[in-house]
């Protein structure tokens, strides 16, 4: 049985492809799963548990259909759905995850995070991060109208888009000595991520002991996921 990772899905009702492909992993993919992980950025913008928008609400359908028949799923916060909160947990019956978080796989520690702090070379964007992350932000945001809030998230997300626009691949790209410290922090050596949209598997040393990263890639062309079974880990993609 393996265990499943995804990340950076970015569905939205403007890209029902994605939003299909999505769907049918869940339903197909998952059957003879042990767990699935979710590591952040499942919506490309997510205002609160009350939003009634249908495509949404099909997903959460489809998470509790998995959770109902006993399989475990996980979800960690990405930078575009940082305000999933406790509906969407009971909703779906999925586990909220902190980022960074350490598990266990076969016997393999592996910290998993969404990996948008590992790019520590964006200043402007972690500093706009500690701001949406401040509890008093999101209760400030999350007592304002529906209407409000989708107008504030669409504002803010063609911010980012135009923000990106002016900057290197390489500043947005994880941090590699903010790498080695996440992993020293937690005492592991192995380390999985989404956010940077880069599917690959990076091997190196971390203090003369072989480390690996694993990063997630987008669906925004194509599935990625990551299977990890008691035979070791394969990143995949999935064609649409």
């Amino acid at each position: 049985m393996a265990t499943l990772f995804i990340s950076d899905l970015h569905l939205d009702p403007a890209r029902p492809d994605i939003t299909g492909q999505a769907l049918a992993f869940l339903d197909q993919e998952t059957r003879d799963a042990e767990a699935l992980y979710i590591l952040g950025d499942l919506f490309e913008a997510w205002v609160g548990d009350d939003d009634p928008e249908p495509e949404k609400r099909r997903v959460i359908a489809a998470l509790q259909r998995l959770t109902s028949a006993g399989l475990p799923c996980y979800f960690m916060h990405g930078n575009r759905d940082f305000l999933v909160g406790e509906g969407f947990a009971a909703e779906t019956g999925c586990t909220l995850l902190p980022d960074p978080t350490v598990i266990e796989l076969h016997g393999t520690r592996v910290l998993l995070m969404h990996g948008d702090t590992l790019c520590t070379d964006d200043r402007e964007y972690q500093a706009f991060r500690s701001m949406v992350r401040n509890p008093a932000w999101q209760q400030a945001m999350l007592a304002r109208p529906l209407a409000e809030r989708l107008a504030l998230a669409k504002h803010l997300r063609e911010t980012s888009a135009a923000s990106m626009a002016g900057k290197s691949m390489e500043i947005m790209d994880v941090n590699q000595d903010a790498v080695v410290a996440a992993m020293r922090e937690h005492g592991v050596y192995t380390l999985l991520h989404g956010h940077t949209h880069r599917p690959a598997v990076h091997r190196f040393e971390v203090d003369g002991h072989e480390a690996v990263r694993i990063v997630l890639g987008d669906w925004y062309t194509q599935g990625s996921a990551l299977r990890w079974t008691a035979d070791g880990f394969a990143l995949e993609s999935l064609p649409r």
